[in-house]
């Protein structure tokens, strides 16, 4: 199969990360910190180590403040629920995925805090004086996607950061699709909280993710339970990471995050990203000169990351995704991506569209052959010109 759905997981993983995983799963694999015998120690020391790497990738201001997380989804919601509180206001934008939205808008919706969505401009770009607009004396939060997982534009958060500083306001960020395809340095752009997954360009396995909380933020604890170093306190103990993260860790999960980003650093961010953004273009390009398909934002790769929205007139994008799969073996993600305010804008709601997302493992001939594929898609369903 041609895998070209990188903006969900991604996929394949890199030989190290499988190499990592099967060693720790077959040799020390024992539960951190809760007993002192040498298998222990040594899980306890692999999230040791796991932190201070994701510290110097990300320019965090020590490495107990990384937390790790079921995924993106969990450390956004640790983020908002352990933070806001009743009466906040929370300024967040349109193109946000549900793990930002739902949460908000189920605490909007009871009535605990007020919420202003900033709008995207036909490009797919948000402008930071729209959030400094918004922003009054009862703002707590402001919480973005650092690139739209429907479009892949780029979101100018450092300008955000800026402008959340100088209000005292406190800056959550969806690094979903960019942590590891874009620089993140949390201290130099300002941001206090940074969610992140580990299983899609981390190139780690899913079921790993982190939150990144700043010395700003004071967070309620978002799960309690047991942390392994302190077991005579009657509440969550306060040291981070461990307020943050009762209950056994996926130290498995962890180990093969920590090989990604290891990966991710000999290989170089840029590489990878320009990798991809070389594949996008090809794609890009095609669609431009084929006339068939509808381009969905602006494509400028100077601010974008390795993902494309494409539609097609008359035919929906579940029925090309399901023709892909079945007809073509290629894997693509047609719908709504959990993201339907942004399409809601678009005017490609409720179908959607076709998103098209390589990776660092796929190659210019697997743009070729898609390419070939919804050219015959197009012709046989005798769409007419975009």
């Amino acid at each position: 199969m041609i895998y070209l759905d990188n903006a969900a997981t991604s996929f394949p993983k890199p030989e190290c990360v499988y190499d990592a995983m099967d060693r720790f799963a077959r040799n020390s694999l024992a539960n951190p910190g809760r007993a002192g015998h040498k298998m222990a120690v040594g899980s306890e020391q692999a999230l040791h180590e796991a932190r201070h790497v994701l510290n110097q990738f990300f320019g965090g201001e020590a490495p107990e403040r990384f937390v790790f997380t079921l995924n993106c989804t969990d450390a956004l919601n640790m983020a908002i629920k352990g933070l806001v509180q009743d009466g906040d206001h929370v300024i967040t934008s349109e193109l946000e995925h549900n793990s930002v939205s739902r949460p908000l808008r189920a605490l909007e919706l009871a009535g605990r805090i007020a919420v202003t969505k900033v709008k995207a401009d036909g490009d797919g770009v948000m402008n930071p004086d729209d959030v400094a607009a918004a922003i009054t004396t009862k703002t707590r939060l402001i919480v973005l996607t650092h690139a739209s997982n429907v479009l892949g534009t780029v979101q100018p958060l450092a300008d955000v950061g800026r402008i959340a500083r100088e209000h005292d306001v406190l800056f959550l960020v969806d690094a979903a699709q960019t942590a590891g395809v874009l620089p993140i340095h949390v201290r130099e752009m300002l941001i206090d909280l940074l969610a992140f997954p580990g299983h899609k360009s981390l190139l780690g396995p899913t079921g790993t993710g982190g939150l990144y909380v700043g010395s700003r933020a004071q967070l309620r604890a978002w799960r309690e339970g047991g942390t392994g170093g302190d077991s005579a306190s009657p509440t969550q103990p306060l040291e981070f990471p461990y307020f943050l993260e009762g209950g056994t860790p996926n130290v498995h999960g962890v180990v093969g995050l920590m090989e990604g980003v290891k990966y991710i650093e000999s290989n170089g961010i840029g590489n990878l990203r320009d990798h991809e953004l070389d594949l996008v273009e090809q794609l890009v390009n095609w669609v431009k000169d084929s006339d068939q398909f509808c381009l969905h934002g602006k494509f400028d790769r100077t601010k974008h990351v390795g993902t494309v929205s494409l539609s097609l007139p008359s035919l929906s994008a579940t029925e090309i995704g399901g023709i892909l799969d079945e007809a073509f073996d290629i894997a693509v993600r047609p719908g709504l991506h959990c993201a339907p305010y942004i399409h809601r804008a678009l005017g490609t709601f409720p179908d959607g569209t076709i998103r098209i997302s390589p990776g660092c493992f796929n190659t210019k001939h697997d743009i070729t052959t898609l390419c070939e594929a919804l050219s015959e898609i197009a012709q046989e369903a005798g769409c007419p010109n975009c």
